[in-house]
């Protein structure tokens, strides 16, 4: 059975990229800001890192590629890296910030 691709989808499937730095996915720490799917297969994801010099930065945006590319459906993927607005700790899930204090 074919998987329907969404932006839902496409977050899901993020859920398997980690930041090395912190050993968590980017979906829970806030990296990803948006995904939009088109219907002719093309996934855009805009997304952010916890830092300009973020030494883990190249590392999790091929790592973001690579999932994205194996999902179903995808014919294109454009990462959008962007820095504003910037990334703070209010944007990690409530429970993720719990866990680390």
């Amino acid at each position: 059975m074919a998987t329907t691709l969404t932006p839902d989808s496409v977050k899901k499937a993020l859920r398997a990229v980690k930041d090395p730095e912190l050993g968590l996915n980017i979906i829970d720490i806030g990296l990803v800001y948006d995904a939009t799917v088109s219907d002719d297969g093309d996934v855009k994801v805009t997304m952010t890192l916890t830092s300009p010099g973020c030494p883990s930065g190249a590392e999790i945006m091929q790592d973001a590629r690579l999932v994205l590319e194996d999902l179903e459906g995808v014919r294109n993927v454009e990462l959008e890296l962007v820095w504003e607005p910037y990334w703070t700790p209010e944007r990690m899930d409530p429970r993720v910030r719990a866990f680390l204090g």
